[in-house]
């Protein structure tokens, strides 16, 4: 397993979508939130480049607010589509590969559908992929584990917020790692 370095990482946020949230338990959209938050500010600091997807927002909305708000104030704008699977959109897998990333940090909705087939499609591709379970839900919390297990026997490496952010800062004393540790005690 490689380190997540910020020089060959791509943070991926999959369907962090309004009517996706409100289906979700509250605690585990709460999680989500906040540890999506955490990640999305990490790679602002230490310049890892953002992608995200919105399953047809027509019907299921924006990506939640405020994250939606800080994805625009860092010129993301999420890709549309009805695949289920984020890297089959041809906009989003041309964004990915343009940035030249090894490896994509995984988080969003739901768990054991658009996660799933994301991060097996990632891995089928040669990515090191990175599922992060804090960052994760699904309707239930079983369908939820089921696809952090899929995740994993897919390749994928399943891995925690803090784990990603601190392996992108890489050592204690610096800037970043100050401003991640603010981010974390919040």
């Amino acid at each position: 397993m490689n380190r997540l370095s910020r020089e060959s990482t791509v943070l991926l946020l999959v369907d962090v979508q309004e009517r996706l949230v409100a289906a979700m338990p509250a605690e585990a959209a709460s999680r989500l939130a906040k540890n999506a938050r955490l990640l999305v500010e990490a790679a602002a600091v230490v310049g890892v480049p953002i992608l995200a997807s919105e399953q047809y927002p027509k019907g299921l909305g924006p990506t939640i607010e405020p994250l939606g708000a800080r994805l625009r104030e860092l010129g993301v704008q999420p890709f549309d589509k009805l695949d289920f699977d984020a890297s089959s959109e041809p906009r989003l897998s041309r964004a990915l590969a343009l940035s030249q990333a090894r490896n994509v940090v995984v988080l969003g909705m739901e768990t054991h559908v658009c996660v799933f087939q994301t991060a097996r499609e990632l891995v089928r591709r040669g990515y090191g992929t990175h599922v992060v379970a804090d960052a994760c839900a699904s309707r239930t919390e079983e369908n939820r584990a089921i696809g952090l297990r899929l995740c994993e026997r897919a390749g994928a490496f399943v891995t925690s917020a803090e784990t990603v952010a601190f392996d992108w800062v890489e050592r204690a004393g610096t800037d970043a790692f100050r401003a991640v540790s603010r981010l974390v005690r919040e």
